[in-house]
């Protein structure tokens, strides 16, 4: 069952240095909370795109959306929790297998879900799954008895389902040649 105080805002940035540091400095700045953070370069290698998950019984998701809006290399900025949307989050799972018992359980929790072995030790194994956030957490509590030694979570990417495309024609800023000057256009 998903949260419904879980709520995902995706930003469209440019793809500069510094650029993360303003937004987080701007989550600071207004003291929000952020539950989930991922960043990544789109189709077009100026652009980068950042997923942000928070909490909206602590933040008012709105004045999010609206401060993102004034920080320079803010491109577009998207509410997606009240769309329609498809949602992922990765984990990366080590799990005690240093006996068959624990191996075969392992196994059997891999097949119940959208999970898979992705290297086997001795002493460890390492899982993979890939899925919505509620399944991922759902995954990781029934391997706790066996004994969860370390996990890694990639964070919530989120993308309108449909036609709902979140893309932009904005280029950067390109210095151009005019008579052995050098202009920006």
């Amino acid at each position: 069952m998903p949260n419904e105080n879980k709520q995902i805002v995706a930003a469209l940035v440019e793809n500069k240095p510094g650029v993360l540091n303003r937004v987080a400095s701007l989550f600071r700045r207004r003291n929000y909370n952020v539950d989930s953070l991922t960043v990544g370069r789109t189709h077009k290698s100026h652009i980068s795109r950042m997923t942000i998950v928070v909490d909206s019984s602590r933040t008012n998701v709105r004045q999010i959306v609206s401060n993102l809006y004034k920080l320079v290399n803010v491109i577009d900025v998207r509410y997606l929790s009240h769309e329609p949307h498809v949602s992922r989050d990765l984990a990366l799972v080590k799990v005690r297998t240093n006996d068959s018992e624990s191996y075969n359980k392992v196994t059997e929790i891999c097949e119940r879900y959208p999970a898979r072995i992705v290297d086997i030790g001795k002493e460890v194994s390492i899982l993979e799954i890939t899925a919505r956030e509620e399944l991922v957490e759902e995954f990781v509590e029934a391997l706790a008895p066996i004994g969860v030694v370390e996990m890694v979570r990639t964070g919530i990417v989120a993308m309108g389902r449909g036609t709902r495309i979140q893309d932009t024609q904005y280029e950067p800023n390109v210095p151009v040649a005019t008579n052995g000057k050098s202009s920006v256009v």
